[in-house]
């Protein structure tokens, strides 16, 4: 069979060359598209579509996400996927709370008897964000979180080399809760690391990889995140002395 595809991609042979064409001639074929006939076929794709995706989401996914909360606030919403929630734990959603697309929610009970992920009121979090709690990581209110950021309060498996090989877990002093202020936006797949406290009003740049504090309204950038700028008002010039009466 390879000796008669080399043969047939390589000869001169009339008949290679009619296989060679046959070969790609599907991918050149097109129709006509009137407008007048596929603009109403399209519109009805996009009618049926929405309602069907109006009822996936408001009947099947939100109220799945639902299902695994503690407790949850009004306005919450999801997408038309189920989010892909492992383990025993709690999850804690304020009012209009977003999980967009189709995340992971990953709980681990060995140390604590609930880990909890927490989210504040009118946050956003983006399609296939990862959250691994062995204990707790909160988020703020007002928080925008893109797509494929991961945060997590345990390595999953400990620093010492000798405990790893034996395959023993970490430490439970490795289990360090990951805690982001209001107002915070972390761009696309920064990753968040165990014990990070991000201040309120800060910025992460998109792939930062942040494995230490961050200050109040702070921008931070790279790998591992540095600050690069600061979102704080300057203080306001003091006003100019009046002259001396003459």
């Amino acid at each position: 069979m390879g000796s008669l595809l080399r043969t047939l991609a390589t000869s001169d042979h009339p008949a290679a060359r009619l296989a060679r064409r046959a070969r790609w001639w599907p991918q050149k074929v097109s129709v006509p598209a009137p407008r007048v006939l596929v603009k109403p076929v399209v519109g009805a794709f996009l009618a049926a579509r929405a309602v069907y995706h109006f009822g996936l989401r408001v009947f099947v996914c939100e109220p799945f996400l639902k299902a695994h909360c503690a407790r949850y606030g009004k306005g919450l919403k999801t997408d038309v996927y189920l989010h892909w929630i492992q383990g025993r734990g709690d999850i804690v959603l304020g009012d209009d709370v977003l999980l967009d697309g189709k995340c992971s929610i990953t709980f681990a009970a060995r140390f604590v008897d609930r880990p909890r992920l927490e989210v504040g009121d009118h946050t956003g979090i983006g399609h296939a964000c990862m959250f691994t709690v062995g204990k707790l990581i909160r988020i703020g209110r007002n928080c925008r979180i893109a797509s494929e950021v991961v945060m997590f309060d345990s390595h999953g498996h400990p620093s010492d080399p000798e405990r790893r090989r034996a395959g023993l877990p970490p430490d439970e002093s490795d289990i360090k809760p990951v805690v982001i202020g209001d107002n915070v936006w972390i761009g696309r797949r920064a990753i968040i690391f165990p014990g990070v406290t991000v201040g309120a009003g800060s910025a992460i740049s998109a792939g930062a990889v942040v494995t230490s504090d961050v200050p109040p309204e702070t921008v931070v950038a790279g790998n591992p995140a540095r600050r690069i700028g600061s979102l704080a008002a300057p203080p306001a010039a003091a006003p100019a002395p009046s002259p001396a009466p003459g």
